[in-house]
């Protein structure tokens, strides 16, 4: 297990170092060690070392940027720091849109502030004044998540995340957009990718 482990470090190491430009060893070895805890899950090292490459991602080939930007958006995801997890999933998604994981991701982290409007919602009178005015927030929020969670559930069925859409739909009374969903999905589902390509 051990050796397996340390060739698949090795492997994506070799695949990291290669997207550098320039023959720049301090970057090449953040890089190495980048990975290596993204590789084992830890996430708060991975977005300190991540952080210190940030200022030198423009001597990485353009598919391996976007590749990083991938790794620590997730970082930054399993670190609650959600605001800027959603500022690299969208340079990813700008990047490769057909890229569903990250789709995913941000669909569930838009759905995440829909979600804390709702709440606001449900202790808000709804003969109150504000009422709808935050209804209009809440309707907005939610449909920036759901062209994201709509190409996850495309590429990648998933019954929790095809709930969560149908939910929403209902939730902002839009009918025509809930009817329209199977019909929607086949057409989303021509264009999927699950793995980024470093090169």
């Amino acid at each position: 297990m051990v050796k397996k482990s340390l060739l698949l470090f090795l492997f994506i190491s070799s695949a990291t170092l290669s997207r550098a430009q320039v023959a720049d060893t301090a970057l090449l070895n953040k890089l190495g060690d980048f990975d290596i805890a993204a590789l084992n899950g830890d996430a708060n090292t991975a977005v300190l070392i991540g952080e210190n490459i940030l200022a030198d991602t423009g001597k990485l080939q353009p598919k391996g940027r976007i590749s990083f930007f991938a790794k620590l958006a997730k970082a930054y995801e399993g670190t609650e720091q959600d605001a800027k997890a959603i500022t690299y999933y969208e340079k990813v998604v700008a990047a490769e849109p057909d890229y569903y994981v990250a789709q995913r991701a941000l669909g569930y982290l838009y759905n995440d502030i829909s979600e804390e409007i709702q709440l606001k919602l449900y202790l808000t009178p709804e003969n109150s004044l504000g009422y709808a005015a935050l209804f209009d927030r809440y309707r907005t929020a939610v449909h920036k998540s759901l062209p994201y969670l709509e190409k996850a559930q495309a590429c990648d069925a998933d019954e929790d995340t095809f709930d969560l859409i149908k939910t929403l739909y209902m939730n902002i009374h839009d009918d025509a957009g809930l009817r329209s969903l199977n019909s929607r999905l086949p057409d989303l589902s021509k264009n999927c990718v699950d793995l980024l390509n470093d090169k």
